[in-house]
């Protein structure tokens, strides 16, 4: 009788299965799984309410870019202001 996975085994599986572009059919081929398996594992976790999903991490992460890039801009600004000032003076 086969083993059960283990949850790390299927949160691995979906994951790959989900993120790494490769076919559904290589993900099963690699994990040694069926594909109606995997299947079924991506409509379960897909369903998990207390799972964050991969599109609210990439939210998140767009989010902290976009304030990232918003304080690089800002001290960009303030580094040109003085440079100008600095110029001047030094006339």
């Amino acid at each position: 009788m086969a083993q059960k996975p283990t949850p790390e085994f299927r949160a691995e599986a979906v994951r790959v299965a989900l993120t790494s572009g490769l076919p559904r059919k290589q993900v099963v081929a690699d994990f040694r799984i069926g594909f109606s398996t995997l299947s079924r594992w991506i409509q379960q976790d897909r369903r998990d309410p207390e799972k964050p999903t991969v599109q609210s991490d990439l939210e998140r992460e767009v989010a902290e870019l976009r304030k990232e890039n918003r304080m690089l801009r800002e001290e960009r600004d303030v580094l040109k202001k003085a440079t100008v000032f600095f110029a001047e003076r030094s006339k």
